[in-house]
C-alpha cells in the first residue's frame, strides 16, 4: 500500500502542474457557477427547490466535461513514460505494473474529486446563498458528486489502456479526443436518429434502456436525474429513460470503471520497456 501510496504523490504532483488540468478545472468551476446563476429561473413552473434545478443542469455539464478531464489526466500516463523513457527506470524498482497504474489511478481520482467538489460547491453556494430552502438538494449534490468520480474512473482507465496501446503520447491523445467524441456526443446523436425512425417502436420501447445503460456517460446522466424525484422534475426525465429501473442505472455506473480498470491492466502489461 505505501508503494501506491508514493507513486499516487509523485502522480498527484505532475498531474497538478499539467496547464490543461488547470483549464478544465476552471472551466468546470466557472460553468457551474453559470448554471447555478440562471439555475433559479425555472423553480417556479417545476415546484422544486433551487439546487435541485442546478444539479440537474451540473448532471449534463458532468457528461462533457468529467471525461475530458478524466482523458486529459490519462491519455500519456504511459505512453508518455514510454516516450521520456523513464519506464524503465520506473520498472526496476521494487513496485508492480499494478501497483503503478493504481497510484496514477489514486492521485488522478484525488484531482478529478477536488475538481468536482470545487466546481459543484460553489454552485451550491451560489444556489443556498440566494435561496436557503435549497438546503433539501444536498443529498442530490452529494450523489451527483461521488458519481462523477465514478465516472470520472471509467474515463481515466479507457484512458491508460489507450495510452498503453497506443505507445506514442500523440497517438493515445488522437484515440482519446476520438473515444471521448463516440461516448459523450456521436453515441447520443445516433440514438436521437434511432428514435427519430422508430417512431415509438420496438426500439424505443426496448432496446433503448440497454442502449443507455451500455454507455456510462448515459447510466450517469439516468442514474443521477432519477435517483430524486425534485432532480428528475427539473430534468425532465421520462419515457424509456425514466422507465430504467435505479439499481439497474447504478450497477451499470460501479461495472464499468471496473471493466475500463481491468481493460487498462491488461493492456499495461502487454508494454515492454
Amino acid at each position: 500500500m505505501s508503494r501506491i501510496l508514493a507513486t499516487a504523490i509523485s502522480e498527484f504532483r505532475i498531474a497538478f502542474r499539467n496547464r490543461w488540468v488547470s483549464i478544465a478545472t476552471g472551466m468546470m468551476v466557472l460553468f457551474a457557477l453559470v448554471l447555478a446563476a440562471a439555475g433559479s429561473a425555472p423553480t417556479g413552473d417545476v415546484g422544486v427547490d433551487r439546487l435541485s434545478v442546478t444539479v440537474a443542469s451540473l448532471t449534463s455539464l458532468a457528461v462533457y466535461l468529467v471525461p475530458l478531464l478524466a482523458l486529459l489526466m490519462s491519455f500519456d500516463a504511459v505512453a508518455g513514460e514510454v516516450e521520456r523513457g523513464t519506464l524503465p527506470l520506473l520498472l526496476t524498482y521494487p513496485v508492480s505494473r499494478l501497483q503503478i497504474l493504481l497510484g496514477k489511478l489514486l492521485a488522478h481520482l484525488a484531482i478529478l474529486a477536488l475538481a468536482v467538489t470545487l466546481g459543484y460547491g460553489a454552485a451550491a453556494l451560489v444556489a443556498v446563498w440566494s435561496d436557503p430552502a435549497a438546503v433539501q438538494g444536498l443529498g442530490s449534490l452529494w450523489r451527483l458528486i461521488w458519481t462523477s468520480v465514478l465516472l470520472g474512473a471509467t474515463f481515466l482507465g479507457a484512458g491508460y489502456a489507450l495510452s498503453a496501446l497506443a505507445r506514442r503520447p500523440s497517438g493515445a491523445a488522437g484515440l482519446a479526443i476520438a473515444l471521448w467524441l463516440v461516448a459523450v456526443v456521436l453515441y447520443d446523436l445516433a440514438l436521437l436518429a434511432l428514435i427519430v425512425t422508430d417512431g415509438g417502436g420496438a426500439f424505443t420501447t426496448r432496446a433503448l434502456p440497454v442502449a443507455l445503460l451500455a454507455n456510462p456517460a448515459d447510466a450517469f446522466r439516468v442514474f443521477n436525474l432519477s435517483a430524486a424525484e425534485a432532480v428528475a422534475a427539473a430534468g425532465g426525465i421520462g419515457g424509456a429513460a425514466g422507465a430504467i429501473p435505479l439499481w439497474q442505472s447504478a450497477a451499470s455506473l460501479f461495472l464499468w470503471p471496473l471493466a475500463a480498470i481491468g481493460l487498462a491492466v491488461a493492456a499495461f502489461r502487454k508494454v515492454t520497456p
